[in-house]
């Protein structure tokens, strides 16, 4: 199957699901961790199918919600908490994150969700605390992949590795600020 043959099939399927479409695609975002599915290429589905804004705000819904069931995932199987709790110590061994740092590392493409969703948990006493900072850091997410997910997707290898580092350096520049500022506190 062609990609003009593809489009053309997606679009059928689109046009007979009618109303459901919108919430087959948000449960799509909610079975995307069983299915071991990117966020990016939801993301991307999303605009494809939707259009930018209505994919973004589709995505954002999703993607909010599945941030919901983490939560409560999290809370309700403490196996699944030690596992995050034991990659957390792996990937970011004796390290506090901030909310600006996590809401940076959940623009990078294949950064662990439910991971940052935990180090969310740590930061914020309240399950209200907690989706209000996971939805503001689910905004630029939603956005960016829906808009830019198939460029970002179709740039040489170079160019993504460049945007890679570049929000690293800035996930790093972060974290020294923070520091100096706790020093000079």
């Amino acid at each position: 199957m062609d990609l003009t043959e593809f489009e053309r099939a997606l679009e059928n399927f689109i046009n007979q699901a009618g109303l459901w479409a919108p919430l087959l695609f948000i449960v799509l975002h909610l079975i995307r961790p069983l299915v071991f599915l990117p966020v990016i290429a939801v993301c991307i589905v999303g605009g494809f199918v939707f259009g930018f804004v209505q994919g973004a705000f589709l995505s954002f819904i999703g993607l909010t919600l599945m941030s919901f069931i983490s939560y409560m995932l999290i809370n309700k199987f403490p196996r699944f908490r030690a596992k995050l709790a034991s990659l957390k110590d792996k990937l970011f061994p004796n390290r506090n994150l901030t909310v600006t740092q996590v809401m940076i590392l959940r623009i990078m493409p294949f950064v662990h969700f439910h991971l940052l969703s935990f180090y969310l948990m740590e930061m914020t006493p309240t399950r209200r605390e907690y989706m209000y900072y996971s939805a503001l850091g689910l905004i630029a997410p939603s956005i960016l992949y829906t808009a830019f997910g198939r460029a970002i997707s179709e740039f040489p290898w170079y160019t993504t590795l460049s945007m890679f580092l570049l929000l690293a350096a800035i996930f790093s520049f972060i974290d020294k600020w923070q520091k100096q500022k706790a020093r000079t506190e």
